[in-house]
């Protein structure tokens, strides 16, 4: 059905209480890329979140595999969402519907990885990070400002300590070591992906101020892949460029995508 006739219950925990799960990922080629680990996660985020989930994975893999097909998918998005449910307190989580739906996809430009972008600090820890919910509250009032600043994203922090952006996993390189937080996070699957390509990462508690000083930044997301940070609260990251291991590491990323579409 066409998304757009697609029906949420007003009364459902998803909407007036904003609790509900969600995962997204890439089709390249008309292969849903890295399908296996995002079906993990959404299983367990469902799990973790308290919701029944009614589809086990054969299921949600066949939902997918027919929806690709169904709507010629080659180069898009898949969205699995889960809500809360309606309960008899409309608070506590219960039963709810699953939406699975294709969108267009909208991936940085060459400028920005040839140029790098800018990200704005603020204090703040993401509630269950484990878990990828719905609630972007925060990034979302904050975005509302990010274009007239030019910035890409914001970057958490808590007590001098990093965590991640908003959408995206974060990592520092110093003196040739790459090092990436492990706490307050949502383990994201390019982030795995990126510490299975590179030699060696420190997962580590990563300060704010070593950040600044770091040699490279860069994020890592589904749609970002993996995209430098030059600039974060107008401090100019190494030189102001993206730099040699960011950009060897891009380059891993694109041929062992390549290779894994190819093989399915």
């Amino acid at each position: 059905m066409d998304s757009q006739r697609a029906s949420l219950h007003p009364l459902d925990i998803g909407l007036i209480r904003g609790y509900a799960i969600f995962d997204f990922f890439r089709t390249v080629r008309g292969s849903a890329l890295f399908l296996e680990d995002y079906l993990t996660r959404f299983i367990n985020s469902a799990r973790k979140a308290r919701l029944p989930l009614s589809y086990d994975r054969d299921s949600l893999r066949k939902i997918i595999e027919e929806l690709i097909q169904k709507n010629s998918l080659e180069e898009g998005g898949i969205r699995m969402v889960l809500s809360g449910g309606i309960s008899e307190n409309f608070f506590t989580p219960s039963k709810g519907p699953l939406f699975i739906f294709c969108e267009s996809l909208k991936l940085p430009g060459a400028e920005k990885y040839q140029q790098g972008v800018q990200l704005a600090s603020v204090d703040y820890v993401r509630p269950i990070a484990e878990i990828k919910t719905t609630n972007y509250t925060l990034p979302c009032l904050l975005s509302t400002e990010w274009a007239a600043n030019g910035i890409e994203d914001v970057l958490y922090h808590h007590q001098g300590i990093v965590s991640e952006s908003s959408r995206s996993n974060v990592f520092i390189v110093k003196k040739g070591v790459i090092s990436t937080p492990g706490k307050h996070i949502l383990k994201g699957i390019t982030r795995q992906k990126v510490m299975d390509l590179a030699p060696y990462v420190l997962v580590r508690d990563i300060t704010l101020d070593e950040v600044m000083q770091a040699d490279e930044l860069f994020m890592t997301s589904t749609t970002k892949r993996i995209l430098p940070i030059t600039s974060v609260d107008q401090t100019i990251i190494g030189r102001g460029v993206p730099g040699p291991v960011t950009q060897d590491l891009l380059r891993k990323f694109e041929r062992f995508e390549a290779s894994t579409v190819a093989a399915t």
